[in-house]
């Protein structure tokens, strides 16, 4: 089904009534998944409702190859998808390809062959119905990309775990010059793709901002979380509290990377988050939704988009039937 993406003002027309997309993360995770991948595939495209499909990264476990061979496979069966495919890359598929039992491999070359084998055509989505996306490659990051439909402003950004690829390589202690870099320059393009989207989304009084990301920077199943190994996220997350903050509709935040479904408000009045990040402003118009993933990856998040509902975005969890 045809989809329109505005990064432009549009006139009431079919790109303002609701819609629905699906929601996948973390997935396939190790063999027996990559197996029945397609079929997560065939039962997406036979939901008559769903007009674009989201992939939140982790296309593979940490623990398998980060083979040439293994990406295209992916990329074979992304392209079976009939809707429009936002991609965005987690940490699985690059950052954590030093690891042994995943090649082992420089993640900086994993990355570019991410975006040589996923982000090719810079500016337009994946999918047989590819359609038309505003992208970041001009700067470097073809990943990152932002689109208006139904009065939302939703933005993909290449956010990962591991500490947004900061978590040492094998054999460091620390990061080395190469990461520290390659992190740097991607969280600036993140931070200004996240102001950019408020803008965009307060100049055309869009009823909401959703973002897609990988990482879950604020992860319920670690109990007692260190700031070390989330400090790469402090910019991200002072960024996303600031403009939500700002921002007089509702903010969405759409994340995989702990594989457990979760619904919450993690910068609303009174969450350890804010003192964690050093958050000064609270942002309880945030909900964030992390979808399910690795063994827990057996439904798709169905989300639809109504901008005459108060809440905007509303979802539930379909069973893979297969």
């Amino acid at each position: 089904m045809s989809l329109a993406l505005s990064a432009q003002p549009a006139s009431a027309g079919p790109e303002d009534r609701p819609f629905t997309f699906a929601v996948i993360g973390d997935i396939p995770y190790g063999d027996a998944q990559a197996v029945e991948f397609p079929k997560v595939v065939a039962q997406i495209n036979a939901d008559p409702d769903v007009q674009l499909v989201g992939h939140l990264g982790d296309i593979k476990s940490g623990s398998t190859l980060c083979s040439d061979e293994y990406f295209r496979f992916i990329r074979s069966e992304f392209d079976k998808f009939e809707d429009p495919l936002v991609y965005t890359p987690g940490d699985n598929e690059w950052t954590d390809c030093h690891r042994p039992s995943a090649g082992p491999y420089n993640p900086l070359e994993r990355l570019d062959a991410i975006r040589d084998v996923f982000f090719a055509r810079p500016g337009w989505t994946l999918g047989q119905d590819s359609v038309r996306v505003a992208s970041g490659a001009d700067a470097g990051y073809p990943e990152n990309v932002s689109y208006r439909r139904a009065g939302v402003a939703f933005a993909a950004v290449h956010i990962v775990g591991s500490n947004n690829g900061m978590a040492p390589w094998t054999g460091n202690t620390a990061a080395t010059p190469e990461q520290a870099a390659e992190v740097k320059g991607r969280t600036v393009a993140a931070v200004q793709l996240i102001r950019d989207t408020f803008d965009q989304a307060r100049r055309h009084h869009n009823k909401a901002v959703t973002l897609l990301t990988q990482a879950d920077m604020f992860d319920p199943t670690v109990t007692d979380p260190a700031f070390a190994n989330y400090d790469a996220f402090q910019p991200i997350v002072r960024t996303i509290a600031e403009e939500s903050a700002r921002f007089d509709g509702q903010v969405y935040l759409l994340n995989g990377d702990s594989h457990v479904y979760n619904s919450d408000k993690p910068l609303d009045t009174g969450s350890k988050w804010l003192a964690f990040y050093g958050v000064t402003t609270a942002a309880p118009n945030l909900s964030r939704v992390t979808v399910d993933g690795s063994n827990n990856g057996t439904n798709y998040l169905k989300v639809t988009v109504d901008p005459g509902s108060k809440q905007v975005l509303t979802w539930t969890r379909v069973p893979l039937t297969f």
